[in-house]
């Protein structure tokens, strides 16, 4: 029966060449995405900025996004500079893609992510003598994303008892795993050294740059599936096709519509989406992930989800935050977490 560890942990983004936080307060951050810089929202900055003026108004950026007058959406974006019409390449790890502005206020991916793509890839790993998990109990530093070009990417290992004679995978022929809301790809980029992985996206748009960034990472032969599908309808049908995974990762909206017009409810939907996870997962798999973002909700309310959905298998859970840190600013006395997300994870080292 899997365990749940109620300590929470926080996964952190530390940074890295292709993004970067530079300062936060007064309900915005401001980010670099490469070689541009964005303002955003951010109701969790409740602090002051630290740089650039008391309140942020001097935070030199080519873009801000201005957000419209209720908390579930809508606003604009606001440009002082030119961008390439077809946005600018960037890069994390092996993985290479597209940044561009959306109507959404995002640029196309979630660097928050990072470390959850370093976890999910250490759980598949082989694991390293002497290395720990870096997510802290506590809110101490978790996972910090790197991108380091020209070095390899450390992973994460399974579990500091993990057997590293255990099989590569029970089915042979590498992993399958399953990237369920997959967006733009770079998770399933991420875990398509290690086997099969089906991505599921309810966007046409989204699983087609998916499929640029799969090109521009020079991956479009990896054995990767992209769908455009309902997540809740495929995943039901996965059920009872008697199909299994490896793993799953699913980062599911508040809300939204499917391709034919679904509507997907979070705090409806989840728990039969989890549900139907679980069956998809045996005690040969190795991971689930789930993140939630935008919702008044405990990461312990997820994570007691998962307890529910996998007690047949054994392993652990745990659960926290996802968070990005801030470039230090001199003379403040060191750099300040942004949470971004709650996450709950179960992995299994065998």
């Amino acid at each position: 029966m899997a365990t749940l560890v109620q300590q929470p942990l926080v996964m952190e983004c530390a940074g890295w060449d292709s993004y970067r936080l530079l300062d936060s307060g007064a309900g915005r951050k401001w980010e670099a995405f490469g070689p541009h810089a964005f303002i955003r929202p951010e109701p969790q900055a409740m602090w002051q900025p630290r740089v650039q003026g008391a309140d942020g108004a001097d935070w030199p950026a080519a873009g801000e996004f201005i957000p419209g007058s209720d908390e579930d959406g809508g606003g604009r974006w606001s440009f002082t500079e030119n961008l390439p019409e077809d946005g600018w390449p960037l890069a994390w790890d092996d993985v290479r893609f597209t940044a561009k502005p959306t109507p959404f206020r995002h640029l196309q991916f979630f660097p928050d992510m990072a470390p959850v793509w370093d976890w999910m890839r250490g759980q598949l790993d082989p694991p390293r003598s002497g290395e720990g998990d870096h997510a802290q109990h506590g809110g101490g530093a978790g996972a910090a994303a790197q991108d380091i070009e020209g070095s390899e990417h450390p992973p994460v290992p399974l579990h500091p008892e993990a057997d590293a004679s255990r099989s590569p995978s029970p089915a042979g022929g590498g992993f399958e795993t399953l990237n369920l809301f997959g967006y733009t790809g770079l998770g399933s980029l991420a875990l398509s050294r290690h086997g099969k992985v089906t991505h599921v996206d309810a966007s046409k748009k989204s699983v087609a740059q998916a499929r640029e960034n799969a090109a521009l990472s020079q991956m479009e032969d990896r054995p990767i599936r992209w769908l455009v599908d309902d997540a809740a309808k495929f995943t039901a049908r996965e059920v009872r096709r008697g199909r299994r995974y490896d793993g799953i990762i699913l980062d599911p909206p508040k809300f939204g519509r499917g391709p034919d017009g679904e509507v997907w409810r979070l705090e409806e939907h989840l728990p039969g989406l989890v549900a139907d996870c679980a069956k998809l997962l045996d005690a040969d798999s190795r991971f689930l992930f789930l993140t939630v973002y935008a919702v008044r909700m405990s990461s312990l309310a997820i994570a007691g989800l998962l307890q529910e959905a996998l007690a047949h298998l054994p392993g652990q859970i745990e659960h926290g935050d996802l968070a990005v840190r801030e470039e230090e600013a001199k003379g403040l006395g060191g750099s300040r977490l942004l949470p971004t997300a709650i996450f709950a994870r179960w992995n299994n080292p065998g």
